[in-house]
């Protein structure tokens, strides 16, 4: 199932106790992304689970904005004992929640299995 909001595709998948979404840059650009945790939130409760792996090998980079909502995800899923775990974020968006000191809590992991199984996210050399 294919969604839009506020500047952003997102790909929701089930899978066994966790959603995957896959998000990416919709094709018209949109300064606010702020209904972007509130869209993804309200499809983790139409599955009924709070865990969820961002796939983030579609976006480029992290707007202020961006990071906002997702730390508004991550409250969120924490506050009902579940999740949130990203994955395939660029060296720029790496560097982004670096610069914003986010980087444990919101780490990145290779793939989404690796993301499930919370295993030591990949480093790079």
């Amino acid at each position: 199932m294919v969604l839009t909001t506020q500047g952003y595709c997102f790909d929701v998948e089930r899978g066994p106790d966790w959603l995957y979404v896959r998000l990416s840059m919709s094709t018209v650009p949109v300064e606010d992304s702020s209904g972007l945790a509130d869209e993804i939130w309200e499809q983790l409760q139409r599955q009924f689970t709070y865990r969820a792996v961002l796939e983030m090998h579609d976006v480029p980079m992290l707007t202020s904005e961006l990071i906002g909502q997702l730390i508004v995800l991550l409250k969120r899923a924490h506050e009902q004992g579940g999740a949130l775990r990203l994955c395939g974020l660029s060296e720029a968006c790496q560097e982004s929640l670096k610069i914003c000191r986010l980087q444990q809590q919101l780490p990145n992991y290779r793939d989404r299995e690796e993301a499930v199984h919370g295993s030591l996210p990949h480093q790079p050399r």
